[in-house]
């Protein structure tokens, strides 16, 4: 009897050694879950939006949307850095909200989304958000940061080096492992992750307007997280939660709380 206890535990060791190691080697493909096809020409989604190409420091070419303003500009531009799924055709709706009230806004996306070369990585994003904030600089327009959820980490990073004139961060997480944890809680996630994304971190040496909106039934980033996020910011901060809100809500793309909070940190950076 005791024979038969020992190989079972031994079996399951085994098992649960085997599900950690895989999951280690394959991590990146866990956390970024790019649409990988390619976008359609802007135009055709958005009138009057054009492609435009980011080159890295690396070498990569990306492609990337520029929405200009419809309504009275404002003379500040959004550069929108999205969450860690889809494209930036996804994305289309928040752009056409944000250009009909005055806002031109730079739909990016990184390496390895909508048909752009390379893989996912936290230094590869970093590069691949430099890359969009330099040519949206040259518009000569203040400028906000709007990332979503993985964004809201890759934007907060690139604040410690580039302030922008006012940051949004929608739905984001403390760090990449305790948003891990939450859905991956079988597995010991901080020992094994290679991308870090310190958002609270970085917000210690970020000194601009913040507004953090956030959903109150997000089971994907809980709100707790979010919350955390807003007491970590060192500049004027607000939050803004939407009850019943879950993480990929529409809302959260042209819902008349976030088009107010940019709304409002653009009258701010003006």
């Amino acid at each position: 009897m005791l024979v038969w206890i020992t190989r079972g535990a031994l079996a399951l060791l085994v098992l649960a050694l085997l599900v950690v190691g895989l999951a280690w080697l394959f991590q990146r493909s866990l956390i970024y879950l790019p649409d990988r096809s390619p976008v359609p020409p802007a135009a055709t989604v958005l009138p009057g939006a054009r492609d435009v190409t980011l080159t890295t420091a690396d070498g990569l070419r990306l492609g990337a949307w520029y929405v200009p303003a419809t309504g009275p500009a404002r003379g500040v531009s959004v550069l929108v850095a999205g969450g860690n799924a889809g494209n930036r055709a996804h994305r289309a709706p928040l752009a056409r909200a944000l250009a009909a009230r005055g806002l031109p806004v730079l739909l990016m996306d990184y390496r390895g989304y909508g048909g752009n070369p390379g893989r996912p990585s936290e230094a590869g994003l970093a590069l691949d958000v430099r890359a969009a904030r330099e040519h949206l600089a040259r518009s000569g327009d203040a400028l906000i940061y709007f990332g979503e959820s993985l964004g809201a980490a890759v934007v907060t990073e690139l604040a410690t080096e580039h302030p922008p004139a006012a940051l949004l961060l929608r739905s984001p997480f403390t760090d990449l492992a305790d948003a891990g944890q939450v859905n991956y809680p079988f597995l010991p996630v901080r020992p094994l992750l290679w991308d870090r994304f310190p958002v609270t971190g970085h917000l210690a040496n970020v000194r601009v307007p913040t507004t953090v909106v956030f959903g109150s039934r997000d089971t994907i980033v809980p709100a707790r997280l979010s919350r955390a996020v807003a007491e970590a910011a060192q500049g004027p901060v607000s939050s803004v939660e939407i009850a019943g809100a879950g993480h990929n809500d529409r809302v959260f793309l042209d819902g008349p709380e976030l088009v107010d909070a940019v709304l409002d940190l653009a009258g701010r950076a003006a």
